[in-house]
């Protein structure tokens, strides 16, 4: 028995897979997903399966727990969960980047704080062409409009929602679903 929920996550799985993806690339920047029924049905159910656990890892996303690898120093509250710090000011961000151009298992969040360990895995999880670690990196930083005058700041949504961490917590939980992801998607069934 299939429901169409079923369906759906056989639909997200089967859009993530490595070969479909590549062999179709062209078309699908031009139109709609046209997606086969695989032969084997155990295959359908592991695309099922595989569609759902990612669908619950990038729609909770915020709620996922920092990489167990990924060690945070200059920061006086480590813990995920501890949402007061002494100081506000320790977690504002203006520009996040890497010590050099292909040194990425380090990321300079701010003067005071650095996130290491972050394993290479975790940079072959793709979002609109960059890695989702580094989508992160380039939509959190302090910019201000040339013509406008107009400042995005994002530290001002970590102030909105009351966590002065948001920002942090945010690029520790997208470490942990990159890595997530591309383990997942590793274990999807060959498509031919």
């Amino acid at each position: 028995t299939v429901t169409k929920e079923d369906i759906f996550y056989y639909v997200y799985g089967f859009l993530h897979s490595p070969e479909y993806r590549e062999k179709f690339t062209n078309d699908l920047k031009k139109m709609l997903p046209r997606l086969p029924l695989v032969d084997d049905v155990r295959d359908f159910w592991k695309f099922s399966k595989a569609g759902r656990e990612l669908a619950e890892l990038h729609i909770n996303y915020e709620n996922v727990p920092p990489y167990n690898g990924v060690e945070v120093t200059g920061a006086e509250v480590l813990s995920f969960i501890d949402k007061e710090p002494a100081d506000t000011n320790l977690y504002l961000v203006t520009k996040m980047r890497f010590p050099r151009k292909n040194e990425k298992e380090t990321i300079i969040y701010n003067s005071k704080i650095i996130i290491e360990g972050i394993p290479d895995k975790a940079y072959e999880y793709v979002v609109n062409g960059k890695s989702a670690i580094e989508w992160i990196m380039e939509r959190y930083k302090k910019t201000t409009h040339k013509e406008s005058g107009i400042t995005n700041n994002p530290n001002d949504w970590a102030e909105e929602v009351g966590n002065p961490r948001y920002i942090l917590d945010l690029l520790l939980s997208i470490i942990n679903v990159s890595v997530q992801t591309v383990d997942i998607v590793a274990g999807l069934p060959k498509v031919k």
